[in-house]
């Protein structure tokens, strides 16, 4: 059988070539499976390329994949699922977090007839920013993507041939690989795997590419919209509520004086809601405009190993 490694790898010059002899001394072990690796370079400031054009020339099931400008992690990950050719297809890191040690693990769970398995962190050795956003992604993802509850994700995880192939008819310019995931099956399994230390440098994600990452859910549920709706339809109520109260006390009490300070409270109030509403749906209106523009979802500048009937 054989496993399409795909790695999106960003100024890992340090740890790729690492990380490939790695994970050729566990396929080595097991017989049974052989491997090739996609590994797309995403514009990396450093000399990635070079080494991975390099491990390309020195092993034939090396295939290399450089990007015309740094398009995101999960941008990558589409280049790489589209030159994938394994049986299996298994994602993951460039820097030794998701460990060569641990890929078995969610192999042998597939074995169980799972269309995707993600192996997940008992403890993970992340920062306190990184954790933070891993929890608001779980919780996020379970309400906005419709995740099992049962299910945890993670940037480790193993799927099909047929689920990759339907992951890569998406062509939007935003894509959220797990979102995706969750949209095309909830047959998925998890296995414990244990969450190694960052071998060098420090992690890419700054607190805006977060950030960007979560906004990503926006493109595969509307139940931003939806929200907002209802918080209009509740600001509503409350406001016709607040008017009948003042009119009920005006006549019972003509002398109580009108409030100034508390007309505009009410004001800021429900204008920021309104503007908070105009910008989710501005949010929606900016991705459809974008896509609708054919806006790239990547470019290659270069490949290395790899054929025109290679790519889907």
């Amino acid at each position: 059988m054989l496993v399409s490694i795909v790695i999106p790898c960003y100024n890992s010059q340090a740890t790729i070539g690492k990380v490939v002899d790695m994970v050729s001394g566990e396929f080595e072990k097991n017989p049974g499976y052989t491997c090739e690796f996609v590994l797309v370079n995403d514009h990396s400031r450093d000399g990635t390329f070079g080494v991975i054009r390099r491990l390309a020339q020195e092993r034939e099931n090396v295939k290399g994949v450089d990007l015309l400008r740094n398009f995101g992690q999960h941008n990558a990950l589409m280049a790489a699922l589209s030159y994938a050719q394994g049986d299996y297809i298994l994602g993951m890191d460039d820097d030794m977090q998701t460990h060569p040690s641990q890929i078995f693990k969610l192999i042998d769970k597939m074995a169980e007839g799972f269309d995707i398995v993600y192996g997940v962190y008992p403890r993970r050795k992340n920062s306190v920013l990184k954790n933070f956003s891993s929890k608001l992604n779980e919780v996020s993802s379970r309400i906005l993507l419709g995740r099992p509850k049962e299910i945890l994700s993670s940037n480790f995880w193993v799927i099909t041939r047929a689920v990759c192939e339907e992951v890569v008819k998406y062509t939007s310019y935003n894509p959220y690989i797990d979102g995706i995931f969750y949209r095309i099956t909830h047959n998925i399994g998890n296995v414990p795997v244990e969450h190694f230390k960052r071998e060098s440098g420090t992690s890419n994600y700054t607190l805006r590419k977060l950030m960007g990452l979560w906004l990503a859910y926006w493109n595969y549920s509307v139940i931003p919209l939806r929200i907002s709706s209802v918080l209009g339809m509740f600001s509503a109520l409350g406001g016709f509520l607040a008017a009948v109260v003042v009119v009920v006390k005006k006549m019972i009490s003509p002398d109580i004086p009108a409030g100034w300070a508390s007309t505009i409270c009410v004001m800021v109030f429900f204008f920021g809601l309104v503007l908070m509403v105009l910008g989710i749906i501005g949010e929606y209106l900016g991705k459809m405009l974008l896509t609708l523009n054919h806006t790239p979802q990547y470019i290659v500048r270069e490949t290395v190993n790899i054929t025109d009937m290679e790519k889907r």
